[in-house]
């Protein structure tokens, strides 16, 4: 099998974070065609592709708390409130995917693991590997998921892609959402950070913040320092954070071109 490139469509990118369940259906689409177009002309490369819950699953998740763990009865009923909300905007998802001629498949971590206070180790991931070298596009996406701690919990589409990484063995790791990528002196936002190293992070960390929107599992701050963690253990994963908006961009991220914030060992 060819590399394996994971692509996360960030939930600030395919909904509108601060309306409740709006999805971005005309961006969705656009990405599509950006997806379609990269695999025609990279037909050696497997992806696998993830979705943030954005307007869908985050603000559910904000009222019940489901992310700090579930126990009360009314915490069960927002527990499926968000998995309902999460899985709606996955299908949107395939169903825009799918009319273009994608292969797609999904793989909610709901229905496949239970967690151990937050870790994925009892996760079943073969489907996925299988999908990927039969030369279909599986899709992950943040979502709840049953915990033996915690009683339940959510889980990023970046968590699950860490978990993903030791099993799949990615060559690269994208992260496609508003922002153009990490900058230096948020939130003026003029001052692009090139490229991180888990050398030079310690100095550029005070200026990361989160996201101004609701995001139940964190911000670029938590997306950076988790990124480079997972880097430090496999020192051959470069993970490429930039805006998924301007037209072509995702398709130009996918093909090499310099976008963004790179991520990498040195």
């Amino acid at each position: 099998m060819g590399e394996i490139y994971f692509l996360k469509l960030g939930g600030s990118l395919i909904t509108d974070k601060d309306r409740e369940a709006t999805a971005l259906i005309p961006q969705i689409d656009a990405l599509a065609l950006q997806v379609k177009h990269f695999l025609d002309v990279f037909s050696d490369v497997h992806l696998l592709l993830g979705h943030g819950s954005g307007s869908f699953g985050h603000m559910a998740a904000n009222r019940y708390h489901t992310r700090s763990g579930v126990h009360s009865p009314d915490e069960w009923l927002g527990f499926a409130e968000v998995w309902a909300a999460a899985r709606a905007l996955n299908q949107i998802v395939l169903e825009r995917f799918g009319q273009i001629g994608l292969p797609v498949v999904s793989f909610p971590l709901s229905a496949a693991a239970v967690t151990q206070d937050g870790d994925p180790a009892n996760w079943n991931t073969r489907p996925i590997a299988a999908a990927l070298e039969h030369g279909l596009l599986p899709v992950v996406y943040g979502d709840v998921v049953l915990d033996d701690v915690l009683g339940g919990t959510i889980l990023s589409t970046e968590e699950q892609f860490a978990a993903l990484v030791p099993v799949l063995r990615p060559q690269k790791l994208f992260l496609a959402g508003h922002e153009a990528g990490v900058w230096q002196d948020f939130p003026a936002c003029t001052r692009l950070i090139p490229a991180i190293t888990p050398a030079t992070y310690p100095a550029l960390a005070q200026n990361i913040f989160g996201s101004a929107s609701v995001d139940v599992t964190g911000g670029m701050a938590s997306k950076v320092s988790s990124m480079l963690h997972l880097i430090e253990d496999y020192p051959h994963l470069q993970v490429t954070l930039f805006s998924g908006l301007p037209e072509g961009a995702v398709f130009q991220a996918l093909s090499g071109k310099p976008v963004g914030t790179v991520l990498r060992s040195a």
